[in-house]
């Protein structure tokens, strides 16, 4: 069945992908056990209504049943509602002859004397007075509502949305023509989320904590959900493992840092603080490891449903691994730390570039994840000339599903790749991916391999030219800003 799914206007490149894979976990493509996880035919249908942007917030989505659009939207961060549209049309007497001319039995059991209703305006592009809503209204006499109205725990919740009719850029996709629609909510976003968890009322923070939406963003894409195994192999101070356990899963973290994941600021200061703020269930536990010596013994496979992170890319901090610069370069040899000193001691560490740390990454993803199991990571891109880089790192393992990228300035933004395990992992395929790594590292930019990525984005030549042509590969801003 065809339903209206209305967006929240920000993060265009994430709103489809979050809406799929939550699809996904809600059983829209059937079931997981006998699709062989062929993600190939895993594609929702989508089409845009009449005269509409595709940035437009409004979109028709076919799903198959009313509980798994209403499952989606009760968990989306994006999604601002999903309606059984009961009619549409450029005015009020097209979106009337509409609504009358929808099958009876599909309006009448929501109009009973037993239950309750509530109308809601609202509108895209345009602000509405009170008087303006109460008259739209009383328009709508002509729908037989026979039960009470309730304006606080209504049995049925009934949406009457209308975009402006503008094709100038004020700020927002244009429209050509006025559409206005009315419909049936079936489930709607829980947005208290967002100020629940913001990062300025959270116990424990770094400089690289991730932001509260993205971070249910990033859980979202991983199909985070309770019996599931998440792992974070750059913890850090639990940013992105607070909203998987916030959906339910298991949680498991990792960090080099050994002062992070054990000392914090304090015993009422630390990562497991974070989860005792929100009363959520504590990891399982947290490890100080290397990604580039993973401490898992031999043999061990499967272990993770999803794996999400935010790899140490160079921005605002760069990576690291075990081994300091004599110990790598020879200069000494390996060393055991007394028992003594073990309690206090903080390893020696050396850079660790971008390209070493992502093909690690896929490498342990590969071993630890289970069949179907999703990698969910942020990747940096560099835009010359406002056009992106799009080769993406690869392994024979996964299927890269979705790309969603986020414009931080002019010239660099952060992709967030989903990429889910279809084949399992043998040491054949372990070689093709250590070719495809070296092709990756031979055919990329520069400064994805000497580390330098920093010094490329903060660089003077971020500055405005002062040339304001839109390059052909350049984004869309909307009221200044990208979204």
């Amino acid at each position: 069945m065809w339903y209206l799914c209305v967006f929240y206007h920000r993060l265009l490149d994430y709103r489809k992908p979050e809406f799929e894979s939550l699809a996904d976990l809600f059983g829209a493509f059937g079931d997981k056990r006998s699709s062989d996880f062929n993600t190939q035919d895993k594609v929702l249908q989508w089409r845009l209504p009449k005269h509409h942007h595709p940035d437009s917030p409004f979109h028709f989505v076919h799903l198959p049943y009313e509980d798994v659009a209403r499952k989606i939207a009760n968990r989306s961060i994006l999604v601002k509602g999903i309606y059984e549209l009961w009619g549409e049309g450029n005015d009020f007497e097209e979106l009337e002859e509409a609504v009358k001319s929808y099958p009876d039995e599909r309006k009448l059991p929501y109009l009973e004397y037993e239950s309750t209703f509530k109308i809601t305006v609202d509108s895209f592009g345009k602000v509405l007075s009170l008087q303006e809503q109460n008259e739209r209204i009383q328009g709508l006499s002509y729908i037989p509502f026979k039960g009470r109205v309730n304006l606080k725990n209504p049995d049925h919740n009934f949406w009457l949305m209308e975009t402006d009719e503008n094709e100038t850029n004020n700020g927002l996709p244009p429209v050509v023509k006025r559409r206005i629609f009315f419909g049936r909510e079936i489930g709607g976003a829980d947005r208290k989320l967002i100020p629940m968890y913001q990062l300025k009322t959270r116990n424990y923070l770094g400089p690289t904590a991730m932001d509260a939406e993205m971070a249910f963003l990033m859980a979202n894409q991983a199909q985070a959900a309770p019996g599931k195994l998440v792992y974070d192999p750059f913890v850090g101070t639990g940013s992105i493992l607070v909203s998987a356990a916030h959906f339910g899963a298991m949680t498991m973290g990792a960090d080099i840092d050994i002062r992070v994941v054990r000392d914090g600021r304090g015993p009422d200061c630390n990562v497991w603080s974070n989860f005792k703020q929100y009363g959520l269930p504590m990891p399982i536990g947290l490890l100080r490891a290397d990604n580039n010596l993973p401490p898992w013994r031999p043999g061990l496979k499967e272990v993770f449903d999803g794996i999400i992170c935010d790899p140490p890319y160079g921005v605002r901090a760069g990576g690291r691994k075990s081994g300091g610069r004599k110990l790598l370069k020879g200069i000494v040899s390996p060393y055991t730390v007394p028992d003594d000193k073990r309690a206090d001691h903080i390893p020696s560490t050396a850079t660790y570039t971008l390209v070493e740390c992502v093909h690690d990454l896929l490498d342990l993803a590969a071993r630890m994840l289970v069949m179907g199991g999703r990698l969910v990571f942020f990747y940096p891109v560099l835009r010359e000339d406002g056009s992106v880089e799009t080769h993406f790192p690869e392994h024979p393992c996964f299927k890269l599903v979705a790309t969603s990228e986020q414009m931080l300035s002019s010239r660099y933004s952060r992709v967030l790749l989903t990429m889910v395990k279809t084949s399992l992992y043998m040491e054949e395929l372990a070689l093709a991916a250590r070719i495809k790594h070296l092709e990756f590292r031979e055919n990329h930019l520069k400064w994805l391999e000497n580390g330098n990525l920093h010094s490329s984005v903060f660089s003077p030549a971020d500055a405005e030219s002062g040339d304001s042509k839109v390059s052909k590969g350049s984004k869309l801003k909307y009221r200044g800003k990208y979204v």
